[in-house]
C-alpha cells in the first residue's frame, strides 16, 4: 500500500469517512479510538494541505507571455 503522503485526495477522504464510521460505531475501546481519532487528524491536516495546494493552482491564470499571475476579481 501507498504511504499515506503519496495517497490522493479522495483516497485520503475515503479512509477518513472509514474512520469515522468506525468511531461513531463504538466498538472501539478508549485507547483504539483514540489512536484513530489522532490518525483521522492527521489524514484531516494532509486534506487540507492539499486543498490548499489546489486552491493556489486554481487561482493562478495564464497571461498571454505564458506567465502565470494570482486571479483576481475585481469588485464593482
Amino acid at each position: 500500500m501507498a504511504k499515506t503522503e503519496e495517497k490522493k485526495f479522495e483516497e485520503l477522504m475515503n479512509e477518513l469517512d472509514e474512520i469515522v464510521k468506525d468511531l461513531e460505531s463504538g466498538n472501539s475501546d478508549l485507547e483504539e479510538s483514540i489512536k484513530k481519532y489522532t490518525e483521522a487528524m492527521k489524514i484531516v491536516k494532509m486534506c487540507n494541505e492539499k486543498l490548499e495546494t489546489a486552491t493556489e493552482a486554481v487561482n493562478k491564470i495564464l497571461k498571454e507571455n505564458g506567465e502565470l499571475e494570482d486571479y483576481k476579481i475585481e469588485e464593482e
